[in-house]
């Protein structure tokens, strides 16, 4: 745990008048569906009757893996992850265009990509190595890199918290990076690890063959971790570890945190077992089509805003899912109430 880090838990104080302020509003009770939820959690993680998104931000972590850079467990080269990066701060991914389009801050961190970077701008350098070790020999980080990897993560969020952010979402790029999280979600619920592991970028039915057989291996060859910070730095990234610094900050600092997909909920279950609370202040913003994220959900209990069928991580499932913490705060601030529009809410 981060010494400096506490979180609470979200105080049920206002909830009875929220929940009234949202049934109150000109519309049958429930019928804006997982809107009302957002509403009812952005006021009590927010403590007010009138929530609000503030400068809202994605913060994209990059890192690579030691067991891709021999290819066994991913079917594209490591240095895709420098090359995403360098399209990140060309603006032309995915994350870039849904971040345009919501008028959400960007943030690209270098967390431990393999490739040394020229100072950009839009770069911010947090690198712990030139990626992790293979886990399929040793822990992929120490624990002391671990905890410092978290710290980084968590400093970029106070940076934007002091800037008045609110809400913030969580993206990353890293070759190898589901094999990892895959590892951490056995670990941290229980479930082989042959069923938390997909084709990640592509892997045909061959090579996902393979990717399982490896990280059964892996998991066979690590006695189980002391700790979850032990956990995260045995199987972890250097860029899933600063996701989870990070998740724990923002919450600690009450924040809304958008959790994307397959790899930042590995982040978060490991921010879930060092402090429990922190899953108060998560919103979930949709299933990956990623084999083991819906079982993830599942074993958080929570449910997803969005089901789209799209596995490709950068955060663009968190991006999406802020115009719709806009829309649950607008209503609740905007729409009319029986009462002020004079709207009979009886039923004859």
């Amino acid at each position: 745990m981060m010494n400096d880090i506490r979180i609470t838990p979200v105080s049920p104080g206002l909830r009875t008048a929220l929940q009234d302020k949202i049934d109150q509003k000109t519309k049958p009770p429930g019928s804006l569906g997982k809107l009302e939820g957002l509403a009812l959690q952005a006021g009590m993680v927010q403590n007010t009757l009138t929530p609000s998104v503030k400068n809202p931000a994605i913060i994209v972590f990059a890192g690579d893996h030691g067991i891709a850079a021999d290819g066994q467990v991913n079917p594209f080269p490591q240095a895709v992850t420098a090359q995403m990066v360098y399209n990140f701060l060309n603006g032309g991914a995915a994350i870039n265009v849904f971040c345009r389009q919501h008028q959400l801050d960007l943030t690209v961190v270098d967390a431990g990509v393999n490739h040394e970077f020229a100072p950009h701008p839009q770069l911010k350098d947090r690198k712990m190595g030139m990626g992790t070790q293979n886990f399929l020999h040793m822990p992929a980080m120490s624990l002391d890199q671990c905890k410092l990897a978290m710290q980084a993560g968590a400093a970029e969020v106070k940076l934007l918290h002091e800037k008045d952010c609110n809400v913030i979402g969580f993206g990353e790029m890293g070759i190898g990076n589901t094999s990892a999280a895959s590892l951490l979600m056995s670990h941290f619920t229980g479930i082989p690890v042959a069923e938390c592991t997909g084709a990640g970028t592509g892997s045909n039915a061959q090579q996902l063959a393979q990717k399982r057989a490896i990280l059964q291996q892996v998991m066979a060859k690590h006695a189980s971790p002391a700790s979850p910070e032990q956990a995260l730095a045995t199987f972890g990234g250097f860029e899933i570890a600063m996701i989870c610094g990070a998740i724990q900050q923002a919450a600690a600092l009450k924040m809304l945190v958008v959790i994307d997909g397959f790899i930042v909920t590995a982040a978060l279950l490991a921010a879930v077992k060092m402090q429990p609370a922190v899953k108060d202040y998560c919103i979930f913003a949709h299933c990956s089509e990623e084999k083991g994220h819906k079982a993830m959900l599942q074993y958080l209990e929570v449910a997803p805003l969005l089901q789209m069928d799209m596995r490709l991580g950068e955060g663009t499932g968190a991006a999406l899912a802020i115009p719709l913490i806009r829309s649950a705060v607008a209503f609740l601030e905007e729409m009319a109430s029986f009462n002020s529009a004079q709207v009979s809410n009886r039923t004859i």
